[in-house]
């Protein structure tokens, strides 16, 4: 004997080897022997074979009707063998009750399974909606399949081709769009970024780099409406100073400016002169529930996205020829020890003289030609008194950290700047500490760290920067945190440091700006006018919107710089480079801040230099593989001053204020900034 029998919802057939009560031995025709039991067997069978009953069974089942089924099914529930007399017109054989089973086991939209064997058809509504969908499904299939050779073929589909960021970076995983993106990817072997690109979806590596950022934190676009520029109040008093700034060729958000007026005592007068849009923009108005939105400026090589819009920018910038308002703090020093024998921050319109540039000072203005006098250029005396300030400054600074237990900084990393024209990319190579940049550094952590005391002295809440073990009750890791009270910047070498000098392209600068406002016009009763007071959630609220920000701003930096180095790469049909070893198999170029692994790199001492054979690189996914070129390693006469462990950098504008290679270590990119603002 035979049976046809149920087991985990499938259909099978045996030989029944023994019964023993409710219970067969039956034996399969793979030679597999299964216990039985009785309640699971739908039919019982001498002839044909098992195997010949299953494969007739599955051929009636195919040619089964089941909309004339349905039709001779009555509304009662039924058993199998019952509607098998009805559709067949006669008793079923067993190949034909078998196949009747599989047709109504494989077809819940037609009947509903009441019961071992047992059915009952499902309402006429049900089933119109079930054939309706299942139609629907069809069509929807047809669709897809020709989406999907679309893009195959390198045609993007109409009804994608706006919504290509949303595919690509949010997707409804349920639409047909989607899963026709995902099938042509999968049949052509590819990723979905890499088929719009091929399709034209995606102009180019760069545009989706750039599309990715905009879609993640500018959902709604990164354009600016149309705003009234405020004004700074009126009565400001006029500063009787020159001031010049120092910013590189391409900066137009120029937030701070310098002055020197010798007294008739001896003593110099300094001055570091801020721009001040706090004293137009309001907590809560319009313009800066824009800049809050932001945070700060996006930077990108070739390209940035401001914080504020042009027409504010223009109003407040510190533009050479113009009467700015501005936040000035004034240093009465002794030339002579250069001690600070008092200071003075005052809101008022400040004289904009030069706009000096890198770029046509740097080579002009160096340590051998501020010793030695030489050269001629805008500011010469001024700047040269500031450079002697400044390493002083920065003396004083050094004494602090080793008094934390740090080490000095190391001020002769070398930082790379990027220009880009045209798609073109140059990439130039800077030394950190060279004297323009340690005049800006210098005042900016001066006018940060006693602005920072000024608030602190009021009793007015700030958003500083602090750095140190045991800073705030964190753990012994030296990190870099923001706060709302003063705490030591054990890197920096100060007692408290709370940006301030930025206020055009970070929102934390702004804020700080209406809080030291405040306290300059206001003195004792600071506290009670200033915008934010103590334990204020809105300020807990900036701070941690803040830092979220601009730690993406600055991935998205990173990302972008390593995607022009790469391209850098194919403008100069790099075959060879040469590197350096920053850590284990971790290299950086020496020609660009690029950062490579070289997995199975031997062990060498940090600095060393090595020659690579650039086999191939992705804008894409960002990536590049090299080779080692054999017998290339070589060890400089004196190991490179950047490679030095350091706590901190000098640069207070770091992006993250961390050891740069240590970042770059981590996230194997490369963080620069655009200069120490």
């Amino acid at each position: 004997m035979n049976v046809f029998f149920e087991e985990s919802g499938d259909f099978k057939v045996g030989s029944v080897l023994s019964q023993a009560g409710e219970a067969y031995q039956v034996e399969m025709a793979s030679g597999k022997r299964n216990k039985v039991k009785a309640k699971d067997v739908m039919l019982q069978f001498d002839k044909p074979s098992p195997a010949e009953l299953l494969e007739q069974a599955k051929a009636i089942a195919a040619d089964v009707d089941l909309d004339f089924l349905w039709e001779v099914a009555g509304e009662e529930e039924f058993g199998f063998a019952e509607l098998g007399a009805e559709y067949f017109g006669h008793a079923p054989t067993p190949a034909e009750a078998a196949g009747l089973i599989l047709s109504l086991h494989s077809a819940p939209i037609y009947f509903h399974k009441k019961g071992r064997g047992r059915y009952k058809k499902a309402p006429e509504q049900t089933l119109k909606a079930a054939l309706a969908g299942i139609e629907k499904k069809k069509q929807q299939a047809i669709i897809q399949g020709q989406y999907a050779e679309e893009l195959k073929a390198g045609t993007l589909p109409a009804s994608m081709q706006n919504i290509v960021n949303q595919l690509l970076f949010k997707p409804d995983k349920n639409t047909i769009e989607y899963k026709a993106l995902e099938q042509a990817a999968n049949e052509a072997h590819t990723t979905p970024a890499r088929l719009m690109l091929s399709t034209g979806g995606i102009k180019s590596p760069k545009d989706l780099h750039m599309s990715k950022f905009l879609f993640e934190n500018f959902p709604k676009g990164h354009g600016f409406p149309e705003l009234p520029v405020p004004a700074a109040p009126a009565g400001l008093p006029l500063a009787a100073v020159e001031a010049f700034s120092i910013d590189d060729v391409t900066t137009t958000e120029i937030d701070d400016a310098f002055s020197v007026v010798h007294q008739p005592d001896g003593k110099v007068r300094v001055g570091i002169h801020i721009a001040a849009p706090g004293l137009g923009i309001k907590p809560d108005d319009a313009i800066d529930k824009i800049a809050r939105g932001r945070m700060s400026t996006v930077y990108m090589p070739g390209d940035k996205i401001t914080m504020l819009p042009d027409s504010i920018v223009d109003a407040f910038t510190l533009a050479e020829g113009k009467t700015c308002p501005a936040l000035s703090l004034y240093a009465l020093l002794d030339p002579a020890d250069w001690s600070v024998i008092s200071t003075e921050t005052k809101a008022e319109l400040v004289p904009i003289a030069n706009n000096l540039r890198h770029n046509t000072l740097d080579e002009l203005v160096n340590e051998e030609t501020l010793a030695s006098g030489e050269g001629d250029y805008p500011r010469k005396a001024e700047l040269t008194l500031l450079w002697g300030w400044a390493q002083h400054l920065e003396a004083g600074r050094m004494v602090k950290r080793e008094a934390f237990g740090l080490k000095p900084e190391q001020n002769n990393r070398v930082d790379f700047n990027f220009y880009v024209e045209d798609d073109v990319v140059t990439i130039s190579r800077r030394k950190r500490g060279a004297p323009l940049d340690k005049i800006v550094a210098e005042l900016m952590i001066f006018a940060n760290s006693t602005w920072g005391k000024l608030m602190h002295d009021h009793g007015v809440p700030g958003i500083y920067r602090t750095q140190g073990q045991g800073v705030g009750g964190w753990a012994a890791k030296m990190q870099v945190r923001m706060m709302t009270q003063a705490a030591p910047h054990q890197g920096l070498g100060v007692d408290q440091y709370a940006w301030s000098t930025s206020p055009l392209r970070r929102y934390t600068d702004l804020v700080n700006q209406w809080q030291i406002l405040a306290c300059a016009s206001h003195g004792v009763t600071a506290p009670m006018v200033a915008p934010f007071k103590h334990k204020d959630a809105n300020l807990f609220a900036i701070v941690s919107a803040f830092d979220a920000a601009y730690a993406a701003y600055a991935d998205f930096q990173s990302n972008m710089e390593r995607y022009w180095c790469l391209r850098w790469l194919g403008q100069e049909d790099a075959k060879a480079v040469e590197a350096v070893v920053l850590k284990d198999e971790v290299l950086r170029l020496a020609e660009i801040p690029l950062i490579v692994r070289l997995p199975g790199m031997p062990a060498v001492a940090r600095g060393a230099h090595v020659k690579l054979d650039i086999l191939r690189w992705d804008e894409v996914d960002l990536t590049i593989e090299t080779r080692l070129q054999e017998g290339s390693i070589t060890l400089p006469a004196e190991p490179e001053p950047e490679l030095d462990e350091e706590e901190a950098p000098a640069d207070p504008a770091q992006p993250t204020e961390v050891d740069a290679e240590e970042a770059a270590l981590a996230s194997e990119t490369v963080v620069t900034e655009p200069g120490p603002q």
